[in-house]
């Protein structure tokens, strides 16, 4: 009987299995820029330009998996996306000339883009009454993605005694140990994946909703059909604000903490450590939203990161006690809202047209973090951080607003985009 139930739960591992590898292969690059510059005789500018290229590529692949998912199936492009990753992965294990080096970027990007948004309608249909929950196991287990590739990219740079035995049979330097490790992972877990998952789709899938899907051929007109509906549109725009509050808050809350407010380096990294060691709480705030809904989780939850970037802004003077709870708080109510956002996304798109339709918002909401640390620096350097951070401030505050706002004309009326 336990086993039985365990078995139900093999999709979320091997999904969250190829998410963690995802971002682990990703932000494996940048500890080994220097290594990288050494071994292909590359400038900092280029290695930087290849990086930005990849994560580029991972952007603009959001859309095209989610419409490849609704027209062909999403086991498809989830294995295939995690083939063309450990391709790109194990073109870095030997040594080869700078184009190979770009080449396998590029592919890494690829095939890490396909994943998510593909992956989070795959879990949504799987898991029906648990969703929140269970994209919260998801998004914890891959937030974690990025310390492991830092251990692990470490671990090889000084290759221990107990490594030599593997280190040995490299056909290269020791770093590429962590890219093929990363490519065998990846091509046992997209086994894993088009092995167990198509069962527990069919087993799951309502099957006029399942044969409706198979039958439909989506153009880019249904997608964009989509924000003609206000209620839809209304909620896109929160989550193009939180991602802007976001992402600008990460990029400079080190340097706010040291320059703005005045701690030493220290204590601005223990606090901001706490912003990431505290992702796991999107496992309570998605099981909660199973049980209270989304719309009251996704309030509450912004409205926390709201006021605790007001009072980083205001209490900038407050001491390491009112900075610690503002930071909490921001951690919180941050990571408490993504797993939900997820949710609700898929639960107000059509089924047939669910994964490109989240493809194309991932797409937007990139769009917006990618320039927010642009306009933070602006502001910056125009007046100071902390106008800088009272505008990100606003847009947390004002992402709070239009939820509650949608939230109210649900509890008065308002339907829900069907």
């Amino acid at each position: 009987m336990a086993a039985l139930r365990l078995t139900r739960y093999t999709t979320l591992v091997v999904a969250a299995a190829l998410w963690f590898l995802a971002k682990f292969v990703r932000y494996a690059f940048p500890p080994l820029f220097e290594t990288f510059q050494a071994s292909y005789g590359l400038s900092t500018a280029t290695v930087g330009l290849v990086y930005t290229g990849l994560m580029t590529v991972y952007a603009l692949l959001q859309f095209p998996s989610g419409m490849l998912s609704d027209r062909f199936g999403p086991v498809r492009v989830v294995t295939g996306g995690a083939l063309v990753a450990a391709v790109g992965s194990f073109a870095l294990v030997a040594d080869s000339p700078a184009p190979v080096f770009v080449a396998a970027a590029m592919l890494v990007g690829a095939g890490t883009g396909a994943h998510k948004t593909v992956a989070v309608r795959v879990l949504s249909r799987v898991y029906p009454n648990r969703t929140g929950r269970v994209l919260g196991v998801f998004d914890t287990v891959g937030a974690y993605g990025g310390v492991g590739a830092s251990a692990v990219v470490t671990l090889f740079l000084v290759a221990p005694p107990v490594l030599t035995p593997f280190v040995s049979r490299l056909p290269g330097a020791a770093w590429r140990g962590v890219f093929l490790l990363a490519g065998l992972a990846g091509v046992a877990f997209a086994a894993a994946f088009a092995w167990y998952v198509p069962r527990q789709l069919s087993s799951s899938d309502d099957a006029d909703a399942a044969a409706t899907a198979e039958s439909a051929d989506p153009t880019l007109a249904d997608y964009l059909r989509q924000f003609s509906d206000r209620r839809f549109a209304a909620f896109i725009l929160v989550t193009v604000l939180f991602s802007f509050s976001y992402n600008g808050a990460v990029a400079f809350l080190p340097l706010y903490l040291t320059d703005a407010v005045g701690f030493g380096t220290t204590t601005a990294n223990l606090l901001y450590s706490l912003l990431f060691a505290l992702s796991v709480v999107q496992v309570v705030t998605g099981d909660v939203s199973d049980r209270t809904g989304r719309l009251p989780i996704i309030t509450g939850t912004l409205g926390i990161a709201g006021v605790s970037l007001v009072g980083a802004v205001v209490l900038a003077d407050g001491g390491f006690l009112a900075l610690g709870a503002a930071v909490v708080g921001l951690a919180v109510g941050s990571h408490g809202f993504r797993p939900v956002r997820g949710v609700y996304l898929v639960e107000i798109l059509p089924d047939w047209i669910a994964a490109g339709g989240l493809g194309i918002v991932r797409t937007i909401l990139m769009g917006a973090g990618a320039v927010s640390p642009a306009v933070v620096g602006f502001l910056a350097e125009a007046y100071d951080l902390r106008a800088a951070f009272a505008l990100l401030a606003a847009s947390m505050v004002g992402a709070a607003v239009v939820a509650g706002g949608l939230l109210l004309s649900e509890r008065t009326g308002g339907a829900e985009p069907a």
